[in-house]
């Protein structure tokens, strides 16, 4: 826990300076940007995994890019964390703290990005990834993500995914998507994983605020990705389940 906050502090006066001299350097171009989201959920499910039960979730985030680059740091707070130890006091952890650098462009219709992240959870080793996105600006938006881990198993995760926009009024949008994901652990187990159907409302408070409801539903998308889903889940929120319906608010401030 301790280790997990220190970083997290360090994280932020090393974002806030990279901030400030950016901004002090580029003073004659254009401004770099700055995205502060947190987001209050049910549940905080991730590529079919759940890690938490019957709790309010907190995950901060917080993203500053310029010109394509991007530095995002994403934190999860679970306010009443699960034990398998009834006697264990401790009901509240700041459990994980993120942090991914990428670069964006487009040629055409034609985006890309790509990135590095780092994953610091508390009490196991810290994990990394690299990835690569590729989406299509047409009809649905197409995209398709490919990550690969680099420490640990190395495995590979591939998520396809489409969303379209609706504009309910000249201000309020309502956002649909849905996705797919491919997991190969490199141990014994390689399998059309899990899918995602979400929606969420853009609903604008203030000339930089945005709050937005969202709902998510999360389900396995094989046999064999249902029992796997459930023997993990059940390890760790002691609840053998493989889909989840869950959902929250995110409060968006971006200038």
């Amino acid at each position: 826990m301790k280790s997990t906050t220190k970083k997290l502090t360090l994280a932020l006066l090393g974002t806030a300076c990279t901030l400030f001299m950016a901004t002090t350097a580029m003073a004659e171009e254009a401004k770099p940007k700055a995205d502060l989201t947190t987001g209050f959920y049910s549940q905080y499910v991730w590529r079919g995994f759940a890690y938490s039960r019957d709790s309010l979730i907190i995950q901060p985030s917080m993203t500053i890019s310029h010109k394509g680059a991007a530095i995002n740091l994403w934190g999860n707070l679970d306010t009443d964390q699960y034990t398998v130890d009834p006697e264990d006091s401790e009901t509240s952890n700041f459990n994980e703290t993120d942090l991914t650098l990428s670069y964006s462009g487009s040629a055409g219709k034609i985006g890309y990005s790509g990135g590095y992240i780092l994953y610091s959870v508390e009490g196991l080793k810290d994990t990394q990834e690299v990835y690569a996105t590729v989406s299509v600006d047409t009809i649905l938006a197409p995209n398709l993500t490919v990550y690969k881990e680099i420490t640990g198993l190395q495995g590979w995760y591939a998520k396809a995914a489409v969303s379209h926009t609706l504009e309910l009024t000249k201000e309020i949008k309502l956002a649909l998507g849905a996705s797919i994901g491919y997991l190969d652990d490199e141990a014994d187990y390689s399998e059309l994983h899990d899918g995602v159907l979400s929606a969420s409302l853009a609903i604008p408070v203030a000339e930089y605020l945005t709050v937005s409801p969202q709902l998510y539903y999360s389900f396995p998308l094989s046999s064999k990705a249902k029992d796997f889903l459930k023997n993990a889940n059940s390890g760790t929120i002691d609840k053998a389940k493989a889909d989840f319906v869950y959902g929250g608010l995110a409060v968006n401030l971006a200038f």
